[in-house]
């Protein structure tokens, strides 16, 4: 067709060192070609900012391929088919896709889910009835294990993962002890959410105050930033203590030659001998097979008003890198979701 759109895109330009800057992102334009047989063309109307971004940006092994130099940078999107040679969508349809940093793409539909607008907020389905939401229902369910009056710790507690973590564990009747950067957002965690504390993980006497929220030791921590958070949290974990770890958001920027660092591991080692602990990095696809259980009782929970969530949207997929590298600062409160499209 001669009328194809032309799609803006975001793409890696260089590899960063450390912290990512504006200039490791490339806004570029191109027409977007002819849609074959079986695939649709989509117009991203959301984009989801999320922090495994930062390892997709660095060209070293881990459990996805890297983003290549010149490549679209990857991203879970909310989109509208604009045309269809699928017999399964129809134009109009919304989408969850992964097309990435841009405002149109191609699909062959394999990995499009059709959503329903009427049943919630297109924009939940990236956030808490999404990945996020489901990471942490994953993360809970098959290695934090709650058990009723248990103590369950999160750290980044106002976040997409760690917001929904905390209000988890309270459905399985455990405590919830958040850890966010500031008082809002930690009078939001409290007050909003529902978590039994929250602690501001800035303040001069942060490991004393989560010593005072946790008087009977932790539990379940579930890791979402490492850090002086892991530091603080680490002595008071309880025998036979499970954590999850999703993420270690504070070490994403570093050097990766190990250089001038301190050895944690001897004392983490012993830990694990000595305490039983239960260590478990995981990523959410292995528990594929329980998104129909997460998607009716999330639902559910959201309904009677047990799951709560809160986004944040930036307008304009050219405000994308900046939003990108504020995440990773903590400078968002909430799910951090880009306005691409009405």
């Amino acid at each position: 067709m001669s009328d194809q759109p032309i799609s803006t895109r975001i793409v890696l330009a260089s590899r960063p060192s450390g912290r990512p800057v504006t200039e490791n992102f490339r806004l570029e334009q191109q027409a977007v070609g002819d849609i074959a047989d079986g695939d649709v063309l989509l117009q991203i109307l959301y984009l989801s900012l999320d922090p495994y971004m930062r390892g997709r940006m660095d060209d070293a092994k881990s459990y996805a391929k890297p983003v290549e130099i010149g490549g679209v940078m990857e991203g879970g999107t909310v989109a509208r088919v604009l045309r269809s040679r699928n017999a399964a969508f129809d134009p109009g349809d919304i989408v969850l896709s992964h097309s990435g940093w841009q405002s149109h793409a191609i699909s062959n539909g394999s990995d499009l889910r059709k959503l329903d607008p009427e049943q919630a907020p297109v924009t939940t389905a990236l956030g808490i009835l999404g990945m996020p939401g489901f990471t942490a229902y994953a993360g809970l369910r098959n290695i934090g294990k709650p058990k009723a009056g248990e103590t369950v710790v999160v750290a980044a507690a106002s976040g997409a993962v760690g917001s929904a973590v905390g209000q988890i564990a309270r459905v399985f009747g455990a405590r919830a002890v958040g850890i966010a950067g500031g008082r809002e957002k930690c009078d939001y965690v409290r007050g909003e959410l529902g978590f039994d504390a929250a602690i501001d993980h800035r303040s001069n006497n942060f490991a004393g105050e989560l010593a005072a929220a946790c008087p009977n030791g932790i539990d379940v921590y579930f890791e979402n930033v490492g850090g002086h958070v892991w530091s603080a949290v680490f002595p008071l974990l309880n025998d036979f203590a499970r954590i999850p770890v999703c993420g270690l958001i504070a070490h994403y920027n570093e050097d990766r030659s190990g250089e001038g660092t301190h050895d944690q591991l001897p004392a983490v080692m012993r830990a694990i001998l000595r305490k039983s602990l239960n260590i478990r990095g995981f990523i959410q696809r292995e528990f594929a097979d329980q998104r129909p259980d997460f998607y009716r009782e999330a639902a559910a929970w959201i309904s009677d008003g047990r799951l709560k969530y809160r986004e944040d949207i930036v307008e304009g997929l050219e405000n994308a890198p900046s939003a990108f590298i504020g995440l990773l600062d903590g400078k968002n409160f909430g799910k951090l979701i880009v306005h691409v499209a009405s």
